[in-house]
């Protein structure tokens, strides 16, 4: 099966374009942040992040991410290793699922992107309209953003609507047979409800 490559995660975009500016903003690269770090800041990863905000006027999103770097965090983004590392084990038989729903995800039109994290991989159009996670080691949750529209049948409410949050559905799937023509309607519809980039 063709696939699309995975696209950054936006919030790794962000991190990578500051810390690219970093030198320019701080004074410092992340190389001679680091080198600070080790050789004057405390040792525990949260107490270099407070050294860092209290001692330099760091943001907290600054001080967290020079903090894991000293801690060895390699920084960047694999979103291959997330997902294989997603489908390892005991949910290695979750993978055919996963592929299918991605699949389908991206059929929906060329401006389908997935952005794979530790525990899903969001789809996205300019937001998320669903997520495909393994919920347990033998059951995927297709998470839908579908607003206040009430649950019937497999299209389960999460609660999400309520508290905001952009996925308000999920349809959970055992086996390859449950992805029908319902799931498909789904999946289409929140798709064509979110905006487009």
């Amino acid at each position: 099966m063709s696939q699309k490559d995975y696209a950054t995660h936006p919030a790794v975009a962000m991190e990578a374009k500051i810390l690219d500016g970093l030198k320019e903003k701080t004074g410092r690269s992340l190389e001679e942040w680091v080198a600070l770090i080790l050789k004057s800041g405390p040792s525990g990863e949260k107490e270099r992040q407070a050294w860092l905000k209290s001692e330099y006027q760091l943001g907290t999103n600054y001080a967290m991410w020079l903090a894991a770097r000293a801690a060895g965090s390699p920084g960047g983004y694999d979103p291959d290793g997330l997902v294989e590392k997603m489908f390892a084990g005991k949910k290695a038989g979750l993978r055919p699922l996963y592929d299918r729903l991605l699949h389908l995800g991206y059929s929906l039109g060329p401006d389908v992107t997935a952005t794979p994290c530790s525990t899903m991989v969001p789809l996205r159009r300019k937001f998320v309209f669903a997520h495909i996670k393994p919920t347990t080691n033998t059951r995927i949750d297709l998470g839908l953003a579908l607003g206040a529209l009430p649950g019937e049948g497999r299209l389960l409410e999460t609660g999400g609507y309520a508290k905001k949050d952009r996925i308000t559905h999920r349809i959970g799937l055992v086996s390859l047979d449950e992805i029908d023509n319902e799931l498909i309607h789904w999946l289409r519809r929140a798709y064509d409800e979110t905006p487009a980039a």
